[in-house]
């Protein structure tokens, strides 16, 4: 059985709001491993600040989450390996337009949400 998600692998979940009021979270991190539909991901929570309208890391601490793979609440995009995760930021260019960056030339455009 081959796993859709392996150790290693890097990944940036967005949780889908269930109203409109709802805290925009991302979670960006690294795969530890998975069992089943289930993912254990270490990383960094970003939330959208309602006051700046802006992305950013929530605090500086890592967390461990366990991420239920098959969740039709998130949106799961696998990163390229190269990816730092220790240097994800959210550059913002206009209220609509929104890019996940490590600073080199990868970026992660997530506009279209």
């Amino acid at each position: 059985m081959s796993m859709i998600l392996a150790a290693g692998d890097k990944v940036h979940v967005i949780h889908r709001q269930l109203f409109a009021g709802d805290t925009q979270r991302h979670f960006v991190g690294t795969v530890a491993g998975c069992n089943g539909d289930l993912a254990r991901i270490s990383g960094y929570l970003f939330a959208k600040d309602p006051k700046s309208n802006e992305f950013g890391k929530h605090d500086s601490s890592l967390r461990i989450r366990i991420i239920p793979l098959t969740s039709g609440m998130l949106i799961i995009n696998v990163l390229p390996h190269e990816v730092d995760i220790e240097k994800i930021t959210y550059v913002h260019r206009g209220a609509q337009h929104i890019v996940v960056t490590d600073g080199s030339d990868w970026h992660l455009d997530l506009s279209h949400l």
